[in-house]
């Protein structure tokens, strides 16, 4: 294969003949481009050849299960991405459109080793990817994108015999069976399924029926405009549209998701959203109970109560903070052998007896309604009220090249760390300790913390602070972080702010 040029304009003969791939598409653990500007069908052509051929390298069986979102262009997208695959001499097994949990399903549904799944998640339209995994329930983290970086912008795939292509039908339906089982609600439930008009749409309403559930539709029908908003349920907008069909319809509560379906966000029964890491730790005091003395992983965008809730420290659970991401978070999961990860972005990874280790939007609806099931005197407002407060920014993401926001982010690390190192305060408490696992949080003498790091799949950086105490001193917190931030002219204005 030729090495893939970065750029190749538009609408010329080259672009319909040459792999173009941009380098920075090759992100810490997805592949990400926006379509046509970044990457060419040619250029998606390289990257199966080039997957193949890394599955080749590390002796993995050559079969794959691949699968594709309901955007418009992702079908053109997966041909062409599978087209490599075979001209690389993988067995192809196509298992349609699908959301990206379903696709991790198909590998143990079918018994194939690897996967990959074409998505922009909760991006833009314009935006394309592969989501893509050799080890079930993992996927690709920085050391397996990273080579499969320098597979494909080297021109290094290699073509073999042996490809091939079978359409598997049927594994939509399996994976509704798998999600449900033989659970019926015993009591009634009325929730809004919001799906942004985007795959899920295709699968969370039969899921909530099948549950036993009443379903009041929000955005359901299948439309890869999105007209509405963007499927992105850590979006406010997404967030605050669904607690207005909570109190239009009178609901229990609301369930919305991602793009992809692997992500699952909650607005209880008064209309109050959730974030997700709050939801995480009232699913964890629930699951609790039932597996004291468990590890649950969370992120460190997440809250500071997997570790300080009294309630969780009562049946002896481990709390152990770990990096952002996907790949990171299920790799996390499955080597310390927890029970669940929780992201503050709505990425739930429940393992051992409740689910599989990869993220599942549909799998954690399932589990609040087994949640709620399991309370039937507690709505969900009461279980949010039940929870020590503490008052938290959403997930804030001001924009920085991909170029230059790693470099960025290390500058600010180092500033952050001396600002430790001279005992200056933030938001003025003094600061206890700044973990440098993702990024730096600045940890405070009473528990409240701000975060930087960087996003791993879009240009910007990512800002969470959250307080103990107050919402003033959270503002206080954001506002010393944010200055901090500010010494970096790079750094461009906030997505949405506080």
């Amino acid at each position: 294969m030729t090495k893939p040029a970065p750029t190749v304009s538009v609408n010329t003969w080259e672009f319909l003949r040459d792999p173009m791939i941009t380098p920075t598409g090759f992100r810490e653990y997805d592949a990400r481009w926006q379509y046509p500007e970044a990457i060419n069908l040619p250029g998606i052509t390289a990257l199966g050849l080039g997957l193949g051929t890394q599955m080749h390298a590390r002796s993995i069986e050559p079969v794959i299960a691949v699968g594709n979102d309901y955007r418009d262009y992702s079908l053109s997208i997966k041909n062409a991405l599978m087209l490599g695959l075979m001209q690389a001499g993988i067995a192809v097994k196509d298992i349609g459109p699908a959301l990206s949990p379903m696709a991790y399903f198909s590998q143990f549904h079918l018994d194939v080793p690897a996967v990959a799944m074409v998505t922009a998640s909760h991006n833009p339209n314009g935006w394309t990817g592969v989501k893509m995994g050799f080890e079930r329930p993992l996927t690709h983290g920085p050391d397996e994108m990273n080579e499969l970086r320098d597979i494909v912008l080297e021109g290094r795939g290699q073509a073999r015999a042996g490809g091939s292509y079978a359409f598997i039908e049927g594994v939509r339906e399996a994976y509704l069976d798998d999600l449900v089982g033989d659970f019926k609600m015993t009591r009634k439930l009325k929730v809004v399924c919001a799906t942004g008009n985007g795959t899920a749409a295709a699968f969370a309403p039969e899921l909530f029926e099948r549950l036993g559930v009443e379903v009041v539709p929000s955005h359901t029908q299948l439309d890869y405009t999105f007209p509405h908003y963007n499927p992105n349920p850590e979006a406010m907008e997404m967030l605050h549209d669904m607690s207005d069909s909570v109190k239009a319809s009178g609901a229990d509560f609301a369930l919305g998701f991602d793009g992809d379906g692997d992500r699952c966000g909650v607005v209880d029964d008064e209309g109050e959203e959730i974030f997700a890491d709050k939801v995480g730790v009232i699913m964890a005091r629930d699951l609790a109970k039932l597996y004291p003395g468990s590890t649950f992983v969370a992120d460190v965008k997440s809250t500071g109560l997997f570790a300080s809730d009294p309630e969780l420290q009562k049946y002896g659970i481990k709390a152990d903070y770990w990096k952002t991401g996907h790949s990171h978070m299920k790799r996390r999961v499955k080597e310390i052998g927890a029970l669940a990860g929780f992201e503050k972005s709505g990425h739930y990874f429940l393992a051992g007896d409740i689910g599989r280790g990869y993220d599942c939007g549909m799998r954690v609806a399932v589990e609040i309604c087994k949640l709620m099931d399991r309370n039937p005197d507690k709505s969900m407002s009461d279980l949010r009220k039940a929870l020590p407060q503490t008052w938290a920014t959403p997930t804030m993401s001001p924009y920085c090249a991909d170029t230059e926001k790693y470099d960025t982010l290390e500058r600010l690390v180092a500033k952050l760390v001396a600002k430790h190192a001279a005992s200056e305060t933030v938001g003025g408490r003094a600061i206890k300790e700044v973990v440098t696992v993702n990024g730096a949080r600045v940890i405070l003498d009473n528990g409240g913390w701000g975060l930087v790091r960087a996003s791993s799949n879009t240009p910007n950086l990512v800002v969470v602070c959250e307080s103990p105490d107050s919402e003033a001193e959270m503002r206080a917190i954001f506002a010393d972080i944010d200055a901090v931030i500010r010494t970096e002219p790079n750094v461009g204005e906030y997505d949405q702010t506080i």
